[in-house]
């Protein structure tokens, strides 16, 4: 798989950014800052009603990165449209609006983010937490994943 647009390769092996960031490595899929550990998911399981939890757990003395998150979800007995937040972010709290549909049995439209570069948690040792409230009376079915790693 060819290197992302806007890196270069150096010769040690790894990748610069177009402003100079780096060094990165690539494994094929994952760009990430060189010396960091591997790319890890954090899920929140299946749950029903409730709210969904994945966290890039705090790290003692290292600064954890979010590369991209997944929310997936069944409908409700009614419509609605819910925040989903994601929280410890260098700059602040983000928020996604995510639409929950009439319908037990109709899926949401999956959100899938990735970033490029990895966004850092606002301060070292400090949890990345990606969060959907609950979708509502009747559904039986959400979910969210964050990738990311400390460095």
């Amino acid at each position: 798989m060819p290197i992302p647009a806007g890196f270069t390769a150096n010769q040690s092996g790894y990748y610069t950014r177009g402003d100079g960031a780096g060094p990165f490595a690539f494994d094929g899929t994952t760009m990430a800052y060189q010396g960091a550990g591997p790319v890890s998911s954090y899920s929140s399981g299946n749950v029903a009603n409730a709210a969904a939890t994945a966290t890039i757990p705090a790290a003692a003395a290292k600064t954890g990165y979010l590369t991209g998150f997944e929310i997936t979800g069944a409908g409700a007995t009614a419509g609605a449209v819910v925040l989903a937040t994601i929280t410890g972010l260098l700059g602040g709290t983000a928020t996604y609006a995510v639409v929950v549909p009439a319908g037990i049995t109709t899926s949401i439209t999956p959100l899938t983010v990735e970033f490029g570069p990895p966004l850092p948690a606002s301060a070292v040792n400090t949890a990345i937490v990606v969060s959907l409230p609950a979708l509502g009376l009747g559904n039986t079915n959400a979910a969210t994943v964050a990738h990311g790693f400390c460095l």
